[in-house]
């Protein structure tokens, strides 16, 4: 059975599509779509396709390399957007899908709530944790800065640097905006910590990443994990400036400090020069006067020590007096003995025979002798043992005396060459070295310090300290006709 002839017209394939193309376009030319983003690919050409869905349906999408690059954040899976397009078709696979030219989240409680799994996600994984912040140098000597080279932070930064303690400040340019800002950021947290300590360009003692204030979309470049990972594999400590006070950003967290605003962190990295010079010389002064506290005491102790020693004199008296009582006593005695024996003798000498007296005084006479020889042997030990232990005594007096006067010396010598350090310190830390690099200290008419513009009145009289003497001079607001001097 054949069919009857049909006036439908024949299309081809590629006019079909053309033509469903073209009225797609034309109906749905500018349509807004609000929905979860699933599926997320980055093409190598630039192009981003992603699939946008909700509870019933799956919708097709892509963003153009231009479209893409423009973004002011990252798209991820799960986040709920608002994408404005056109309706088209793709023929080559017979499907439909949405052209993206402008693409944002659903609300700022979307980026908060993708911010906030964020947080937990990074902080379950220690980048937090307190006990990885390091502590900040008190007085770096190079401070390396991650901002925009044209911005008013920089300029902020330096002012307030120049102000407190100024030191050397290494700028590494960076986007503080924009989809690229997040990468240059962590590029340059790592490149800092790269830098050879002995290399041309001298490591940075203190990091300082800063950026004004703005919305959550513009800041989010320091919510984005690749910046938080880096700040917090650091090595040189780090201070987070982002925004103003009320801002809070994730690096806030992974850094070692984070400083309310810009001139915050200028304020954090260094101390007041001034303040500390004072602090310093009232150190100084201190020192030097329990210097001369502590030398005049060990003096007053080197004396008293020295008024206790016995005197030689008095050491060898005893001695003395004991030899001089042993020679007082030894010839009495022998002259006594002598003449009792000669008594006896003639008591009994008329009953004895010439030859029996002649035997008994010659027996007398040898013992006589011979208890005269050990009286003088006895009398030669005791001598020499009264001599060797008066030696021995001036020998332990010379050694003791030897041995205060060497140790007071090296307490004395150690004293005055830690005095000398610390006047040579002293000095070096004195405001008079600021004065022969060129400065000058100003001070008001009552000889007070002014540390700041404000603090002077208008035509008050001030005092200019130069290396070489004073200079007065009077205040003014505008220009001055003349000479400045009174």
């Amino acid at each position: 059975m054949s069919k009857e002839p049909s006036n439908a017209p024949e299309f081809s394939v590629s006019e079909l599509s053309g033509a469903i193309k073209r009225r797609l376009e034309d109906d749905f030319g500018n349509v807004r779509v609000r929905g979860e983003m699933g599926r997320v690919t980055l093409a190598r050409s630039g192009h981003v396709y992603v699939d946008l869905k909700d509870a019933n349906a799956v919708l097709s999408a892509v963003m153009w390399k231009g479209v893409a690059a423009a973004l002011k954040f990252r798209p991820e899976e799960g986040m709920e957007v608002i994408a404005t397009g056109k309706i088209s078709t793709f023929p080559g696979s017979s499907k439909y899908q949405l052209i993206i030219e402008r693409l944002e989240p659903a609300g700022v409680g979307a980026l908060l709530a993708q911010l906030e799994e964020r947080r937990k996600r990074l902080a379950a994984e220690g980048l937090f944790d307190p006990a990885r912040k390091q502590a900040l140098p008190y007085l770096p000597r190079v401070i390396g800065v991650v901002t925009s080279p044209t911005g008013a932070v920089i300029r902020d930064i330096l002012h307030r640097l120049s102000e407190r303690f100024p030191v050397q400040v290494i700028l590494w340019p960076v986007l503080v905006q924009g989809d690229k800002a997040a990468d240059q950021v962590a590029r340059a947290i790592a490149g800092f910590n790269a830098l050879s300590p002995d290399g041309p360009v001298p490591r940075p003692d203190l990091l300082i990443i800063a950026r004004g204030g703005g919305s959550i979309e513009d800041l989010w470049a320091f919510n984005e994990e690749v910046v938080v990972r880096a700040a917090a594999a650091s090595a040189i400590p780090l201070i987070s400036a982002i925004g103003h006070e009320t801002d809070t950003t994730l690096i806030d967290f992974a850094s070692d400090r984070r400083a309310p605003t810009p001139t915050g962190a200028a304020e954090i990295a260094v101390p007041v020069r001034l303040e500390l010079q004072e602090r310093i010389g009232l150190i100084g002064a201190r020192l030097s006067r329990a210097m001369v506290r502590g030398l005049e005491r060990s003096k007053i102790e080197l004396r008293a020590a020295t008024a206790r020693l016995p005197r030689a004199d008095t050491l060898f008296a005893s001695a003395r007096q004991r030899m001089d009582v042993i020679d007082l006593r030894f010839g009495p005695s022998l002259r006594t003995l002598v003449a009792a024996k000669a008594h006896g003798l003639a008591a009994i000498g008329g009953r004895l025979r010439p030859q029996v007296l002649h035997q008994d005084v010659t027996r007398k006479a040898q013992f006589v002798a011979s208890l005269g020889q050990r009286l003088g042997a006895a009398l030669t030990r005791r001598t020499a043992l009264e001599r060797d232990a008066l030696a021995r005594s001036e020998q332990r007096l010379a050694l003791a005396s030897q041995r205060l006067t060497s140790g007071l010396t090296r307490s004395l010598e150690a004293k005055s060459r830690h005095l000398a350090g610390q006047a040579s310190l002293l000095e070096a830390l004195s405001y008079r070295s600021a004065l022969e690099r060129g400065f000058a200290v100003v001070r008001t008419d009552k000889g007070v310090v002014v540390r700041a513009k404000s603090a002077i009145k208008a035509d008050a009289k001030l005092t200019l300290t130069f290396l070489d003497g004073d200079v007065k001079v009077r205040a003014s607001d505008g220009p001055v006709q003349g000479s400045l001097f009174d």
